[in-house]
């Protein structure tokens, strides 16, 4: 498998494990609003913690559950500057069979979890997705202009260095040649797919063979299987 492959296959496995996490944690959220009772409560305090040098404040909020029970707990989310005043009065949620597990009825205090996590899986798989659907319509490409396209003598023309792709701090080469179209006597230039190895020593030929579609030379294969598979 090749490494741009493997990687690709990687940032969508990853991706697709935060959103299952995202998931479940979106139904946990659910099932816990499901029981929660609602009350009324007051910002009596802040705990302030560091974070990258920023000063970020957790509300810590009082309220007073169905059997008449004082309870104090602290906000799971913090901010800078605060989200409310000392004194100011919030919604609260609470299980009533654990009113220390109680959250602000607020979308980041209920739903930040699955934001966060949601939008990095996300990320990760579209990304992911994105190289893998890719690379399967290159290939895809490839193979039908090998069975069906305009086979065609090109004149090498060198190794480069495609410095516009790096995967694990390298650079693939690319072959190129060109070909002067004899009905329109555009001259048309061609790059091999990515190599993770210098070809030059094993090019003993003036010309290469690729394959064009037959009403656009700009979609094409360069044929190099005269090449020695790259055993990484």
């Amino acid at each position: 498998m090749g490494t741009i492959k493997i990687i690709s296959v990687v940032f969508a496995t990853i991706g697709m494990a935060l959103l299952v996490v995202a998931f479940m944690s979106y139904q946990s959220t659910n099932d816990w609003l499901d029981e929660a009772m609602k009350t009324d409560g007051t910002v009596i305090a802040f705990q302030s913690s560091y974070s990258d040098g920023t000063t970020l404040y957790r509300p810590v909020i009082q309220f007073e559950d169905k059997g008449g029970n004082n309870v104090i707990f602290h906000s799971s989310t913090a901010s800078s500057p605060p989200a409310y005043s000392k004194g100011e009065n919030v919604t609260v949620l609470y299980p009533e069979s654990n009113p220390n597990e109680a959250k602000i009825e607020g979308f980041f205090s209920l739903w930040g979890m699955v934001v966060i996590v949601g939008g990095i899986g996300m990320v990760f798989f579209l990304v992911g997705g994105g190289i893998i659907f890719s690379v399967k319509r290159k290939s895809n490409t490839d193979k039908w202009l090998r069975r069906n396209g305009n086979s065609i003598d090109t004149a090498f023309q060198g190794v480069i260095l495609d410095t516009s792709l790096t995967v694990n701090g390298r650079h693939p080469f690319r072959i190129l040649s060109q070909w002067q179209d004899p009905t329109t006597s555009e001259v048309h230039v061609f790059k091999s797919n990515s190599l993770w190895f210098d070809p030059s020593q094993f090019i003993d030929q003036k010309n290469i063979k690729v394959f064009i579609g037959w009403d656009n030379p700009k979609k094409y294969y360069m044929d190099v299987s005269f090449l020695p598979k790259y055993g990484g």
